[in-house]
């Protein structure tokens, strides 16, 4: 089989999906009331060190108090090492790919204590070590300190290829090495966008970055 079949993420193909944090202001304002209760010590996160979610034996609870921020969008971040996606993001993401993600519905509440819209704690559970290093720009800094002795490091630009043979049909995954770096292709890029998130100016909380520019 050839390089040119092999590799993918010429411009356009493949995307950094991440929160928007480019919003400003406060940051989020969303109390987790019941993490201490979720956790499974000695973790200080909700999320298991291997990803995905733990036995949770009561709903996570999400509090909205507006003087610690705004109120959250189609996806925010840090979440006890998850996503907060809403329900539409979340019915994107199972649209395109079912497999890639897990979640678990939250009680959310708004500043008087009712109900709100429905949420989501999101994990992305699909890792892939598909970077072709030799074809892709960036640093690749190898070191003791690092989990499995190597990190990919995209500050200063970098530019992402990937092995189709294993990308497959893959939607959504975990890149290794890169601190649990998301990438998606175009066909969830678009459904995103379709759904009216993830484009400047109207992210609602989503940001997309074209892989092969970054």
């Amino acid at each position: 089989m050839s390089d040119h079949k092999l590799q993918a993420g010429q411009p356009g193909e493949y995307y950094l999906l991440r929160p928007d944090v480019t919003r400003g202001g406060k940051g989020l304002g969303v109390e987790f009331v019941n993490e201490d209760r979720l956790r499974t010590p000695p973790r200080l996160i909700l999320r298991p060190e291997g990803g995905g979610f733990p036995p949770m034996h009561e709903t996570p609870i999400l509090q909205y108090v507006p003087k610690l921020g705004h109120a959250p969008e189609d996806m925010e971040d840090g979440m006890s090492g998850y996503w907060l996606v809403s329900d539409r993001l979340k019915q994107v993401f199972q649209s395109v790919d079912p497999s890639g993600f897990e979640f678990v519905e939250c009680e959310y509440r708004l500043p008087d204590g009712s109900e709100g819209p429905r949420y989501h704690l999101c994990d992305v559970v699909r890792t892939l070590d598909a970077l072709d290093e030799s074809a892709s720009r960036l640093t690749v800094e190898h070191s003791d300190e690092f989990p499995e002795g190597k990190f990919y490091n995209l500050l200063g630009g970098a530019s992402l290829r990937f092995r189709k043979d294993v990308v497959d049909d893959s939607h959504v995954f975990i890149l290794p090495y890169s601190g649990d770096l998301v990438i998606c292709d175009r066909a969830l890029r678009d459904a995103v966008i379709a759904a009216g998130m993830g484009v400047e100016g109207r992210s609602r909380g989503v940001w997309l970055t074209d892989a092969a520019d970054i």
